[in-house]
């Protein structure tokens, strides 16, 4: 499978099975896209030729066809599909855990308009978690984590800093566990910022690997979607907390995380107005919510935000040859190593490697299933019950999507989010496709600046 494209001037070609990725001219571009793919080795090349040669000159386009036939002959342009028959055995791999979300806080202090926790409290109550409940989803994962040494456990809400000293006390939990198990904790907060003080940031500093800080760009966007309760907005307090904390883990292992809406189709102006403030790591996301809600993004909205990802992907090929780069979550892509296949094919690991944890120690299979009792698999107290759910979710992978087997962007974006599926089509296996839409278009733009930095070298 091939996907042509061109953005920001380059005619850019990505043979979607091996990965290569060519730049290539204008005549070798057309060529390429005369060739049936799925008959690419019986081309008529005079037929080309002919079709091209008043546009080109014959001997360009001579040239051109011999080039594309090397690319195929050396298996990096029109290569075929060697992965479906891995997924064969996906169901029958034992299920190893790797990363909890625990669920500290299922409380906020911030009112977020379209927040899927409700305030934090999932459809539910409002609870924080106890400590015994928290150790017990450590030594499940630790028991359930195999020869698998690195593990991860996300602090979650809700607002986890409103259960600060639970958190300390799980952190200090695990690096005793850590020594008696050879194992290893890679910890992440999310923060609205609101409780953000010193002792926090040193703490984060000396004992998470990541934290990550909600923010949504400029003030007045900001401060309409996050309000407090009583509808004050929270953008003020935490903008220097957050620049502070970025500093003091020197500009590296954060993210500041938006969403944008409806209420913002140039969300590229918040991209950078957080880049302007000083933040070198960012994601913007775009919003999932019924459609019913006014800001909830539509069909209709699509070329605009295209729009907007382009002019983003430009802005950062123009700031990375000032010297002022940044990364942006969302077109962070490795064209080299990249993920395992496994991971590829099958993305996040929800609901088998990945696990969220409630307050009182019910598991699902990732914090947007929460509250979804369909979902409820088992607890810290009795481990994993509906096996048959997990078995649901390990045959969740991109050729289980129709929609997804002849997409280009299969091996990146590995089948989307198995909750928007869910949400939007009833079925993990199902496609969410606004939002698969918006995930080729960052993948392009991706593409598209690598390409850029390469030409640079």
């Amino acid at each position: 499978m091939v996907h042509q494209y061109k953005n920001n001037g380059y005619d850019i070609v990505l043979d979607v099975n091996s990965g290569a990725i060519h730049v290539v001219d204008d005549v070798t571009y057309d060529v390429i896209e005369m060739i049936d793919q799925s008959q690419p080795e019986s081309y008529a090349r005079d037929e080309i030729v002919s079709a091209l040669s008043g546009k080109y000159g014959r001997e360009e386009v001579e040239e051109a066809i011999d080039e594309v036939q090397t690319l195929i002959d050396e298996e990096s342009l029109f290569t075929k599909d060697t992965y479906e028959n891995y997924i064969m055995d996906f169901k029958k791999r034992p299920t190893v855990v790797k990363a909890l979300c625990l669920h500290i806080a299922h409380d906020c202090n911030l009112a977020c308009r379209y927040c899927f926790a409700e305030e934090g409290e999932y459809h539910g109550r409002r609870a924080l978690m106890s400590f015994e409940v928290g150790k017990k989803a450590l030594d499940f994962l630790i028991a359930n984590s195999g020869q698998r040494r690195n593990l991860e456990v996300d602090f979650f809400g809700g607002e986890p800093l409103m259960n600060w000293q639970v958190v300390k006390d799980l952190v200090a939990y695990g690096r005793e566990q850590e020594k008696l198990h050879d194992k290893k904790f890679r910890f992440t907060l999310t923060t609205n910022g609101v409780l953000l003080d010193d002792e926090v940031m040193e703490f984060c500093n000396r004992e998470m690997g990541n934290v990550v800080l909600s923010i949504d760009g400029r003030k007045e966007i900001h401060d309409k979607m996050r309000p407090f309760r009583k509808g004050a907005g929270s953008y003020d307090l935490i903008v220097p907390k957050f620049q502070k904390f970025a500093e003091s883990r020197n500009q590296d292992k954060y993210y500041v995380r938006g969403t944008f809406t409806r209420n913002n189709l140039d969300f590229s102006e918040d991209v950078l107005h957080l880049a302007n403030l000083g933040f070198k790591q960012i994601s913007v996301e775009p919003v999932v919510a019924e459609p019913t809600e006014p800001y909830a993004l539509k069909e209709e909205d699509l070329p605009q935000l295209f729009e907007q990802y382009d002019k983003l992907a430009a802005e950062m090929v123009k700031r990375h040859k000032d010297g002022k780069d940044f990364n942006f979550f969302h077109f962070m892509i490795d064209l080299e190593g990249g993920p395992c296949v496994a991971k590829r094919l099958s993305g996040c690991g929800s609901g088998t490697e990945y696990l969220a944890v409630t307050p009182w120690g019910d598991f699902y299979p990732c914090h947007q299933f929460v509250g979804n009792e369909k979902f409820l698999l088992g607890n810290v107290d009795d481990g994993i019950v509906k096996t048959e759910i997990c078995d649901e979710f390990k045959c969740c992978n991109v050729y289980a999507k129709e929609k997804c087997r002849n997409c280009f962007a299969k091996f990146y974006c590995s089948g989307g989010c198995a909750a928007n599926a869910y949400n939007f089509t009833g079925d993990i296996c199902g496609t969410y496709d606004i939002g698969c839409e918006l995930q080729k278009k960052r993948v392009e733009c991706a593409i598209m600046i690598k390409a850029a930095q390469q030409d640079e070298e």
